[in-house]
């Protein structure tokens, strides 16, 4: 019987009884469990194999059920010790570098020994199981430039080398650190490696152990404010492996560092003592807070009173004045001007109505500031309209009446931006920045006729 036929029969057939939608919904549901059941019968033996996939997800252990907690900190020692041992250690670093030095491949581009690719592999072959992993034609090839008879430099792998084990190391050393072991560090956790770290750096062998917290929290401020932009209080140990504040920190090991180094170096004992000096200088009171009449004078004191108000209105105070820990975020957006994580810091003070947004009224707002202060110094006042056209012509936002965070980022001229309008010195500096520039030429003039 085709189906046509069931239809006619169906149609022709009069309905002696309405049903309820309770009785048809639940007619429904036995239909679709009927159909559901012999479907996933015929199936059985094809889903046999989904019984051989392995649990992937462990609930991590409550606060209260210690044994769990104790086994999981202990299988993670156990993991990290066994990742530790399959690392290469001095001792084969260098014979590793003794079977390159004599498998190299003539002739050399001046001292530069080079290796082929069928040398590459023969090394490979005699380094031992550990060094398998980085005798790949894919790391090669990554290291292959433009020699002309297809070798790689020695120097250039032993190095790729060196700094893979040097990664692993870090990971696994940060890892021990990690008590959630969720692959984060929590400020706590940071500020134990770095108290840690501190007797293995030379550099820092001057500093009083009194003055170790007031370092810690500077240090760990610089990896928090850049690497944890949403304030999550946690940083992936990933990200501070990519970043380059750990090369910066661990920089110090070495004994012979030049002053200009320290000086430019964030996390060297000169940084450190001047940052934390600036701090107590300002501290008038010494009551360890800042107020705002005592962060005005930052710097060389030229920074508006509207944008010292917004600084105080969103940043975190304790009865109005400012801990180490804020001003701290507030030096390194201000030193950091170029840095997106500090124009982030800046904008959220510039954005008043936190529409996400700075418009004609928010520039205006604040650079009306600076006007005042321009009259209060004897200088003739700078039309707004011609700041204004300037910012947007320097920005070129994607809406003409509007400037986003993206906006300012995207330009390169935001440090530019945000100077001229918290700052009576930087827009000074700005405004007469042709006339800075002819007096540094003819002072190098001078010096050359000399």
């Amino acid at each position: 019987m085709d189906w046509k036929e069931i239809l006619r029969r169906r149609l022709a057939t009069p309905s002696t009884e309405k049903k309820t939608e309770q009785e048809l919904k639940d007619e429904e549901m036995d239909l679709f469990t009927k159909y559901y059941s012999e479907w996933k019968g015929d199936r059985k033996n094809t889903n046999e194999f989904y019984k051989t996939i392995p649990r992937f997800y462990y609930r991590l252990p409550a606060e209260d059920e210690v044994l769990l907690q104790k086994l999981r900190e202990e299988s993670r020692a156990v993991f990290l010790q066994r990742k530790s041992r399959e690392l290469l250690d001095n001792e084969e670093l260098q014979n590793l570098w003794f079977l390159l030095d004599k498998h190299q491949t003539p002739p050399m581009i001046g001292e530069e020994a080079m290796i082929n690719y069928e040398n590459f592999l023969k090394v490979g072959e005699k380094a031992g199981p550990k060094c398998k992993q980085f005798f790949t034609a894919k790391v090669f090839a990554k290291l292959l430039h433009t020699d002309s008879y297809g070798r790689i430099s020695i120097m250039q792998f032993f190095n790729y080398v060196m700094r893979k084990v040097w990664l692993h190391q870090t990971r696994i050393g940060l890892s021990l650190y990690d008590v959630a072991g969720q692959g984060y560090l929590r400020e706590s956790d940071l500020e134990n490696y770095i108290l840690e770290l501190i007797p293995t750096l030379p550099q820092l062998d001057g500093l009083e152990k009194s003055f170790y917290s007031f370092y810690v929290c500077t240090a760990v401020r610089k990896f928090f404010f850049f690497l944890d932009p949403l304030r999550t209080g946690k940083i992936k140990i990933q990200d501070i492996l990519a970043c380059s504040f750990l090369d910066d920190l661990l920089e110090l090991r070495d004994e012979e560092l030049s002053k200009e180094s320290q000086e430019t170096n964030w996390f060297s004992a000169p940084s450190a003592l001047r940052v934390y000096g600036q701090y107590l200088n300002l501290d008038k009171d010494h009551n360890g807070m800042l107020s705002k009449e005592e962060l005005s004078r930052y710097g060389t004191a030229t920074m508006t009173n509207v944008f010292l108000d917004r600084v105080f209105q969103e940043c975190l105070t304790y009865d109005g004045e400012m801990d180490y820990k804020t001003y701290l975020d507030f030096v390194l957006a201000l030193e950091n001007r170029k840095e997106p994580a500090a124009l982030q810091y800046i904008f959220k003070l510039l954005d008043i109505e936190n529409k996400g947004y700075l418009n004609v009224f928010s520039l205006n707002y604040f650079f009306r500031a600076i006007q005042e202060l321009m009259k209060i110094h004897g200088q003739d006042p700078v039309s707004f309209q011609d700041v204004k056209d300037e910012i947007f012509d320097m920005v070129k936002p994607k809406d003409p009446l509007k400037i986003s965070l993206q906006d300012l980022i995207n330009s390169n001229q935001g440090d530019t931006v945000t100077t001229i309008l918290i700052d009576l010195n930087g827009f000074w500096t700005y405004e007469n920045r042709e006339a800075l520039v002819a007096n540094d030429n003819e002072n190098s003039a001078d010096l050359d006729d000399t």
